[in-house]
């Protein structure tokens, strides 16, 4: 896993994760990332995440841009994080995603 860099996670960061760590459900989820995040933030982050979610069952670069409607730039970008980024993807997507045999 790769260290942080001296500015992150700033105290402020870690109050933020901290905070997100107390919620109980996905009703208190929602609700707290409305009102911290605008409807497009949220767009962008959850389509990132199925972008995540396809790249670990092998779907094609263009094929997720495609149906996610992001540039071939962006799923690179994302495979990136999800294979050489901390390691936060693929935690959550080891756990969430099963492996295509």
């Amino acid at each position: 896993m790769k260290k942080f860099t001296s500015d992150y996670p700033t105290p402020a960061m870690k109050e933020l994760f901290s905070a997100v760590l107390k919620l109980k459900n996905t009703d208190e989820a929602t609700r707290f990332f409305r009102d911290l995040l605008t409807i497009a933030e949220l767009k962008e982050f959850a389509n990132r995440w199925q972008a995540v979610k396809m790249l670990t069952q092998g779907t094609s670069y263009a094929v997720i841009a495609k149906k996610l409607g992001m540039s071939t730039a962006t799923v690179t970008r994302v495979a990136q994080w999800l294979h050489h980024g901390m390691g936060g993807y693929q935690i959550l997507a080891n756990r969430l995603f099963p492996k295509k045999q």
